[in-house]
């Protein structure tokens, strides 16, 4: 016996998750443009670059609102379990855009290192200070909010912004280092982002892990599973959980529980106590969209 259906809550934190990325793209918009125009008026090679990942940023944001958009869509007749796979194979090309972001910055980093540089004007150090706070302001309110709601795409949105926060640091030290140190120390900006691009790869890598595993159907561990156990066994008739099978869809989760039943009882009898172990999981937890439940006859000792 089981249903389709799309629990509200679901459907509330994926919608929250897509406002907060269209938050995010505008910011990223913003920014893109600000840090480009002032790394070519302000002679920073680094906030140029830290520029240019910002566009790709815009094009994470982008995905990020629209897969969630559409992981938020009801079950229908082609999409009988709702549409939560976008989710994570929204984090995962979130996450591709963070490495070939970290690679591309690496690249150009390299490239203007020994080329002769300008020296880099003090106000660029203000636009980068101004991301900074901003962007980890909004990386800790979009992480815990990912947190509380397990969604994978929500968090890997997170990761790009502390990702952006740590691009602007170095560029901040480096252009520091540059105004500080005169010609000599002109390419500190350069080496700082090459740095950098070693640990946004390494989110890049942080966001792709659980992506993968939610698109591999990886079994959940964790107060779930013993939730849908707990929660079955306490259902009178059941005299044992055989098997408990669950998998994760978005942000949503389907069970396939076998019980055992007294093998005496009528099939009436059966079908209520699979209504009721049923009913008994998913009023355990708004994010469990469906169970589905086969009655066994219990073993005889």
């Amino acid at each position: 016996m089981n249903s389709a259906s799309h629990p509200q809550p679901v459907a509330i934190n994926l919608q929250t998750g897509a406002r907060l990325a269209l938050i995010g793209l505008i910011i990223n918009i913003a920014f893109a443009i600000i840090k480009i125009a002032g790394g070519v008026f302000g002679n920073a090679y680094a906030l140029i670059a830290d520029g240019m990942e910002s566009v790709l940023d815009v094009a994470g944001s982008i995905v990020i609102w629209g897969g969630l958009r559409f992981a938020a869509r009801p079950p229908d007749a082609t999409h009988p379990y709702g549409h939560g796979k976008a989710e994570p194979l929204t984090a995962i090309f979130v996450a591709g855009i963070v490495l070939v972001a970290a690679l591309a910055l690496a690249i150009e980093s390299a490239h203007t290192m020994f080329l002769p540089h300008s020296k880099p004007a003090s106000f660029t150090l203000l636009i980068l200070l101004t991301v900074v706070i901003v962007k980890e302001t909004l990386f800790r309110y979009v992480l815990r909010f990912g947190r509380s709601a397990e969604s994978i795409a929500i968090e890997a949105d997170a990761w790009r912004h502390r990702a952006d926060v740590l691009s602007s640091i170095a560029a901040f030290v480096g252009i520091s280092i540059a105004l500080a140190g005169g010609e000599k120390w002109r390419s500190a900006d350069n080496w700082a982002s090459i740095f950098v691009c070693l640990v946004i790869s390494s989110f890049g890598v942080r966001i792709l892990r659980p992506a993968l595993y939610d698109i591999l159907d990886t079994a959940p561990r964790g107060a779930i599973v013993d939730l849908v156990r707990e929660s079955a066994s306490s259902v009178p008739g059941v005299v044992r959980i055989d098997k408990s099978l669950i998998r994760k869809m978005g942000l949503s989760f389907y069970v396939d529980l076998h019980i055992e039943v007294d093998g005496n009882i009528s099939v009436r009898e059966g079908h209520h106590i699979a209504h009721a172990v049923k009913r008994a999981i998913q009023e355990s937890d708004p994010r469990i969209a469906d169970v589905l439940v086969h009655i066994e006859p219990a073993k005889k000792l």
